[in-house]
């Protein structure tokens, strides 16, 4: 008899925006952000086995076990279930990792609803959710697969209604670390807020990365990417994703890129 398999997609995300509006005693930093959902996916497949363990067979060369998200996931809810039983996880990477597009994050969270489907678990999402902010804070927004404006560490969600637009996004090839942008000591971390409203009424507008000018200085790749945009196609305003390095633009519907 064969073995249930599941696979899912699991899409990048770019940050419209991203403000630093403080930080915890914790050193924890407190952000506000629109959560956009692009279709730049990764390929989770996930095999259920009648061993009781949890086994990656294209492991990332580089990444160890107990760095992989996927492997992290599946051990993580396995071992808060007490299940007994076993996965073999393939991961097909189509998203560049330390581009800020959340591809990891993503990977955790396909893993997690998966698992949750293919070992009958029938936990909420709330309790994956829970479980996700354990593997990093934006497992939780692909776990509820929706776009969203974001606050605290980005575990705070509320879903929104964003128009579908068209977005160039160039990674530079050049990954950052998400820890040298946040340790950096010129990083803005007193932006003011801005509601959820404030956005919805002018999402287009003169929003920023706090993010960004620390990681031009760190990689001089997406000042190279930014610029690219703004001569290739005028006016769009581009800005990086999350801590970087990718870089995007909404495009007009009549924009020619080529």
């Amino acid at each position: 008899m064969s073995k249930p398999i599941l696979t899912l997609r699991s899409p990048a995300k770019l940050n419209l925006f991203l403000h630093i509006v403080g930080r915890r005693t914790d050193g924890y930093h407190l952000l506000q952000s629109v959560f956009q959902l692009i279709d730049w996916c990764d390929t989770v497949t996930l095999k259920v086995i009648s061993e009781n363990e949890v086994r990656r067979i294209n492991p990332i060369p580089g990444v160890s076990s107990e760095q992989d998200l996927v492997v992290r996931a599946a051990k993580l809810l396995k071992d808060f279930c007490k299940f007994e039983g076993g996965v073999e996880i393939s991961l097909e990477k189509e998203i560049p990792m330390g581009a800020g597009l959340g591809g990891g994050s993503s990977d955790a969270a396909s893993t997690l609803i998966g698992l949750n489907a293919l070992w009958n678990l029938e936990l909420e999402k709330e309790t994956l959710a829970s479980l996700g902010l354990q593997l990093g804070a934006d497992v939780p927004f692909f776990i509820y697969g929706q776009n969203a404006f974001v606050e605290g560490i980005g575990e705070k969600l509320q879903g929104i209604e964003l128009e579908k637009r068209d977005f160039l996004v160039i990674f530079p090839r050049q990954g950052i670390t998400t820890a040298s942008i946040f340790q950096a000591p010129e990083l803005t971390r007193d932006h003011a807020q801005i509601t959820i409203d404030g956005f919805l009424a002018s999402p287009w507008s003169d929003l920023s990365n706090d993010c960004q000018a620390v990681a031009m200085r760190i990689c001089p790749e997406v000042k190279q990417a930014l610029d690219w945009i703004s001569r290739a196609v005028p006016g769009s305003k581009p800005r990086m994703s999350g801590s970087g390095s990718s870089v995007f633009a909404v495009l007009d519907p009549k924009t020619d890129t080529a």
